[in-house]
């Protein structure tokens, strides 16, 4: 391809709009332009990039043994009802739905597990049908309530979604680990160090999941690792280690003192108006779990995970009391809540991180009142103790105990579920076994966002000159630049040094537009092409000038051996 001829443009200036790297480099290198919030088009280099990432997963999908296939995007809102997650997702405002000029529902699928189904269902009819993996490369639909970061968050996206079916658990785990192997050699190809860490399904549901994490500053996800072994989880999941302590026997429990603490609601303004530590401190959250009240409470400097909380719960639906069912449970309004005093009959969960402490603070369930001396056991009883609390740098690893946790920023680039029987029994999903029984289905599902991924890679790729693609998903593997299009011998050599890389089968990019060397390399920097090629002035010397994007090293290549060297960069860069 030569520049004269490629649709594209630079920018100089970083659009407003662009909050992250990756935003701003791809719309600075013109590979993608804004149509509306959450909207993009990919411009051709762009594209380029995608479908090679696309090419990478369908390899990879292939080898693993998947079968590729393609699902509608508009989807009858009658299979969602079957499925029983209409109302889910239309409590989550999430789902664009339109009507057909019968009246009847349909919506643009942010998900496909209820097509895959009925597509399943109609082949299936015993076992010797099972099992098999199907997958599709679509465009999904979120009606996000704030897309932001370019293709991290928009309302219309990229996605690979791949559906397993097998005829028990041990089957579903073998398809899973398949899943996960052929995820891990994806990233691998992209050039993206993505980590695989325990994760929550989410509206997805199912019994285990794990979600690929790409760590980056940018990322909207945190990420909790152990410094000493392999344990990594997202913070949905993440657990803490340490066991759980008992109160301390020695120590005596002093009589409860109410305290006038008139405006004073938070953790903050309590420690400060009575000169303690948060940790002396605890908190009591009123939930509604299941449209009934329960009662958690947590140390004043720790925050409550409220899927933690729901999982101990076991229960379906979770959400803050209001202020109503708030007094009527702790008889004060919101801000002076505390466990002793609670109303008969609600259940109070509490933190293991509780268990150690005695006379601590917490509310004095009266307005502009708190207590001081509150002690588990003489003073209120606990219902159920439970890790309810979110993990915080330095927490004891839950998997090892030896080592300490850390939090990082990351990027979800994949997720892998283990579905059961979450959606093979509403939208019966069966075979019969060899004893003619009749038995659902055991599903698993892997998604890859396609465009996430690609924005990904810059993230984790780039410098202040631009991206620096790894060589896999470079839009074009090779850029060569005469520094002087007036300058009729650089013109001819770089002509044929075109010719004689492009008969080579490598992916190269001729500059042949009448610009500024200046502006010609700064473009091949904020693009980022791997190898650049400069037919300079060392062309009297018979030499051209190679450097790869990732090195900062240049060489002089006499012009017979430009090709040999190149195809050695390759692969030493790859």
């Amino acid at each position: 391809m030569r520049y004269s001829n490629l649709f594209f443009y630079t920018l100089r200036e970083t659009p407003g709009e662009a909050e992250i790297a990756s935003h701003r480099m791809m719309l600075r290198a013109g590979l993608i332009r804004r149509l509306s919030s959450g909207i993009y088009t990919f411009l051709p280099l762009g594209y380029r990039s995608l479908r090679k990432v696309e090419q990478i997963i369908r390899e990879e999908m292939d080898r693993a043994g998947a079968q590729e296939m393609l699902m509608p995007a508009l989807q009858p809102q009658e299979i969602w009802e079957e499925s029983g997650r209409l109302d889910i997702y239309l409590a989550e405002n999430i789902l664009f739905r339109t009507k057909d000029r019968q009246g009847r529902w349909y919506a643009l699928g942010p998900t496909h597990e209820e097509v895959v189904c009925e597509v399943a269902r109609a082949r299936i009819n015993s076992y010797r049908d099972l099992p098999f993996t199907l997958y599709q490369i679509q465009t999904k639909y979120r009606d996000e309530i704030r897309p932001r970061f370019g293709l991290m968050r928009g309302k219309e996206f990229s996605m690979k979604d791949a559906y397993s079916f097998d005829l028990d658990a041990d089957g579903m785990d073998v398809s899973y680990e398949a899943m996960y192997k052929a995820y891990k050699r994806i990233f691998k190809r992209c050039g993206l160090q993505a980590r695989p860490v325990e994760a929550d399904s989410g509206s997805i549901g199912g019994d285990a999941s794990h979600e690929f994490m790409v760590l980056a500053d940018s990322g909207e996800d945190t990420v909790v690792s152990c410094d000493k072994c392999s344990y990594a989880a997202n913070m949905e999941r993440a657990q803490v280690g340490g066991g759980m302590q008992d109160v301390d026997p020695n120590v005596e429990q002093l009589e409860m003192e109410d305290i006038d603490t008139p405006g004073v609601r938070t953790i903050e303004e309590l420690t400060a108006f009575l000169n303690i530590s948060p940790r002396e401190v605890v908190k009591t959250l009123i939930y509604m779990a299941d449209e009934k009240p329960v009662v958690a409470i947590l140390r004043g400097d720790h925050q409550l995970n409220d899927l933690k909380l729901k999982r101990a719960l076991g229960a379906d639906s979770l959400e803050l009391a209001d202020d109503k069912t708030i007094e009527k449970v702790t008889g004060a309004p919101v801000g002076f809540a505390g466990p002793q005093g609670i109303e008969a009959g609600v259940p109070i969960i509490m933190d293991r991180s509780v268990s150690p402490l005695s006379n601590f603070t917490t509310g004095g369930n009266k307005k502009d009142v708190h207590t001081k001396n509150v002690n588990r056991g003489r003073d209120f009883q606990v219902t159920k103790v439970a890790d309810i609390r979110e993990a915080a740098e330095n927490d004891h690893c839950p998997r090892c105990n030896d080592g300490k946790l850390q939090l990082r920023r990351g990027v979800e680039v994949g997720h892998v579920f283990k579905l059961g029987t979450k959606y093979s029994k509403p939208m019966n999903v069966s075979f019969t076994d060899t004893d003619g029984v009749e038995a659902p289905v055991f599903m698993g599902c892997y998604g890859i966002g396609v465009g996430r991924t690609l924005a990904a890679v810059i993230e984790q790729n780039n410098d202040e000159n631009g991206i620096v693609w790894p060589l896999s998903i470079a839009p074009y593997q090779v850029v060569i630049i005469p520094v002087s299009m007036k300058d009729k011998e650089q013109v001819k050599e770089a002509e044929l040094v075109y010719e004689e890389i492009g008969n080579s089968g490598i992916e190269v990019l001729l500059d042949d537009r009448d610009e500024r060397p200046g502006v010609k390399f700064k473009d091949a920097d904020l693009i980022g092409f791997p190898i650049k090629i400069v037919v300079g002035r060392s062309l009297k010397e018979g030499k051209l000038e190679l450097q790869a994007r990732c090195r900062k090293e240049k060489e002089l290549v006499p012009q017979a051996l430009i090709l040999t060297r190149v195809q050695e960069l390759m692969e030493e860069i790859s």
